[in-house]
């Protein structure tokens, strides 16, 4: 097994974990339980992402490509429409 990313922080961790596994890439991460920790540990660099030798390459790429993504905008410039709620009496 490689180390082929850190992650910020657990919810980077755990999306990113999925994305793979989505991919049948097996994924550990490692250093969630040092999360607790943190007056005793450094505060960076705790977390990793570990996927076997021959998935490394990929899992990279896959990695880089969600880093690269841009967010998705509705293609109209007008607000969303907000359904009209009664008051509450």
């Amino acid at each position: 097994m490689l180390c082929i990313y850190q992650p910020a922080d657990m919810g980077e961790g755990e999306l990113l974990r999925q994305i793979l596994a989505e991919r049948h890439i097996h994924c550990h991460l490692s250093g969630q339980y040092l999360q607790g920790a943190m007056g005793e540990l450094p505060a960076h660099g705790l977390l990793g992402l570990w996927v076997p030798a021959e998935d490394a390459e990929l899992a990279r790429e896959l990695i880089h490509s969600w880093q690269q993504a841009e967010p998705m905008m509705p293609d109209s410039d007008e607000p969303e429409q907000q359904p009209e709620h009664e008051p509450l009496a």
